[in-house]
């Protein structure tokens, strides 16, 4: 395995593979010459010259490059017959986006997008519990960080949860109605997404990365269960209504594992699905449609 950017994140990618069993990290690429060599001196291991040395050193590759070098980046390695891990957003056209999907497939490769809330516990208990979701609720909100200014806070911290909701209900969007206004950059940097599905789920979003506390929730309103999960603390707490015997009452289960770093089970599902040639767990198709949304979305904000 190999990371090519190893910014405030591919930092973290390069960490986990070095100690994830099974896998050997040979190898981390970056712009910055001098940050690749940092990073590399800190696992032992080498600090590769470019994407050809990149893909003569490795077998499959972590790419956590800026969002505007995903397409160049991803499609050069999967040309030269590499699995690739892509960070989200997939890319920043859906053009892109198609062109890295035929692409892995024609080639056979895995193409793996990098949503990592997949992989926190707290979705996990979502895609467990819920059934038949009639409204959902989050909130997604952060402090003013340099990091992913490239793209606006849909694209960075919104498409998550609009990716979580996709994989909740497998319903078209038939309405969007969105805002957004720029704060501290000349993107949008608060969003509001009001989403209705085909099912008749009813989805409201609010994104911030102008807040001054770390919030993360997710709420999920079913027939007779109301899931609240919180994504910052990796916990879910599960309300149902119980007339088993008669007498109305409300069950409450809590789960927690805060110790369950997601970033390593992501990318030990990366690692798996290139060992054992399987469909990765956020295969290119679910990156486009979150993509898909999310550009929908930004759209509803211009129009409005």
């Amino acid at each position: 395995m190999a990371v090519v950017g190893v910014g405030a994140l591919g930092q973290h990618h390069a960490r986990v593979f070095a100690d994830l069993a099974g896998v050997e990290l040979v190898g981390v690429c970056d712009a910055n010459a001098d940050r690749a060599a940092e990073v590399a001196a800190r696992h032992g291991i080498r600090a590769l010259s470019g994407l050809d040395d990149v893909a003569t050193a490795a077998d499959a590759v972590s790419v956590a490059v800026p969002t505007v070098d995903h397409h160049p980046v991803a499609r050069r390695l999967l040309e030269r017959g590499r699995d690739v891990l892509l960070e989200k957003p997939m890319t920043t056209t859906l053009a892109e986006a198609d062109d890295l999907i035929a692409l892995a497939e024609n080639r056979k490769l895995i193409l793996q997008i990098g949503h990592i809330e997949r992989f926190n516990p707290a979705a996990e208990i979502l895609r467990r519990e819920v059934r038949g979701p009639r409204f959902i609720e989050v909130h997604r909100l952060g402090a003013f960080s340099p990091r992913s200014l490239d793209v606006d806070v849909v694209l960075d911290l919104m498409i998550h949860d609009l990716d979580i909701i996709l994989s909740l209900d497998g319903s078209d969007v038939v309405q969007v109605d969105a805002v957004g206004v720029p704060v501290l950059t000349d993107k949008v940097d608060i969003a509001n997404a009001r989403l209705r599905f085909r099912s008749g789920l009813i989805a409201n979003l609010t994104a911030s990365r102008v807040s001054g506390d770390k919030v993360r929730k997710f709420r999920v309103f079913a027939p007779r269960t109301y899931i609240s999960a919180d994504f910052a603390a990796r916990e879910a707490q599960v309300s149902r209504l119980d007339v088993g015997d008669g007498m109305p009452r409300i069950l409450v289960e809590r789960s927690t594992a805060p110790d369950e770093e997601p970033l390593r089970h992501q990318l030990a599902a990366f690692a798996a699905a290139v060992r054992d040639r399987t469909v990765p767990a956020v295969p290119g198709a679910a990156g486009r449609r979150a993509l898909a949304l999310a550009l929908q979305v930004l759209e509803r904000m211009r129009e409005s």
